[in-house]
């Protein structure tokens, strides 16, 4: 996964406003200009970090792929919709949520459950503002292909990328980025749940990491890309929910560190990290950040 380098630090955007904000009032015409670079450069921060990580759909097929079963339980409650419409913050980290679970609905063919997602996301997405993705065309299209996995999935990814560039077009980086983030903390807790609930009483222990070893790939693939939102998150507005949330992906980050990877590869022992015991700390991690999201 290509790791970017962002162009625009928080403390030289910072840096930039300050020394401007003090020069004379003829330069107030660079002024303007210098923080329309930067913000620019910010928008496309995100939409760098956007083609860096995961799609809505895409962890959800990987799991599929890998033969893993469905489990319901693991999807975030639609139902609960209406509670996020006070606060935009978290309205669009659960539009983000959404995404991903109708990702994952639509990878093993839950089409109804699907579009009963896309009827909440659709809430959400009113709710901010957002123009001409989640909407009645889309649901209409939806349900014209509903036997078409593929399309679908497209749909979805489609869905979360136009609102994503909506958001940012219109000045709107910090929502934007909250929903990437929920989408992929999403895709990540499905993932690490499925090996959490897998049954323990079926298999000796050598056949169940066998089974599970390419689920667990899948959840110590995405270190990168925690590594990628928590540099986008440090280039937006400081806001409280904002920081809470950099705070729990520091502990993330930390979490995969502990599995320390890189030198059991390094001495041919990899399959010491792949198996679900050395997931415990990093899947507690992972649902904590989940809840903070969802409560």
């Amino acid at each position: 996964m290509k790791v970017t380098r962002f162009g625009i630090s928080p403390l030289v955007f910072i840096l930039t406003l300050v020394l401007f904000s003090c020069s004379p009032k003829k330069e107030k015409s660079d002024s303007s200009d210098e923080f329309k670079q930067a913000e620019e450069s910010l928008k496309n921060e995100i939409k760098d970090v956007v083609y860096n990580i995961p799609s809505p759909s895409e962890i959800p097929y990987m799991l599929q792929a890998t033969g893993a079963e469905y489990n319901q339980s693991l999807l975030s409650d639609r139902k609960k919709a209406d509670q996020y419409l006070t606060r935009n913050d978290k309205a669009a980290l659960i539009l983000g949520v959404y995404a991903a679970d109708i990702g994952y609905l639509v990878s093993y063919e839950k089409t109804q459950d699907a579009i009963n997602y896309l009827n909440a996301s659709k809430k959400l997405a009113d709710n901010l503002g957002i123009l001409g993705s989640f909407d009645t065309e889309l649901l209409k299209r939806f349900e014209k292909n509903i036997s078409k996995k593929d399309s679908l999935s497209k749909m979805v990814d489609d869905a979360i990328h136009q609102t994503e560039k909506y958001l940012r077009n219109d000045n709107r980086n910090q929502p934007a980025a909250l929903m990437i983030c929920g989408s992929f903390i999403e895709g990540l807790y499905i993932s690490t749940g499925l090996i959490k609930t897998y049954p323990k009483n079926l298999l000796k222990d050598d056949d169940r990491n066998l089974i599970l070893t390419p689920i667990i790939r899948v959840v110590i693939q995405q270190r990168e890309s925690v590594d990628e939102l928590v540099r986008m998150l440090g280039s937006i507005e400081q806001t409280e929910t904002v920081t809470a949330l950099l705070k729990d992906l520091d502990s993330l980050q930390a979490s995969y560190k502990a599995l320390n990877v890189e030198d059991q590869i390094k001495h041919n022992r990899s399959d010491l990290v792949l198996t679900d015991k050395n997931l415990v700390e990093l899947t507690s991690t992972i649902e904590k950040l989940r809840k903070s999201i969802t409560d």
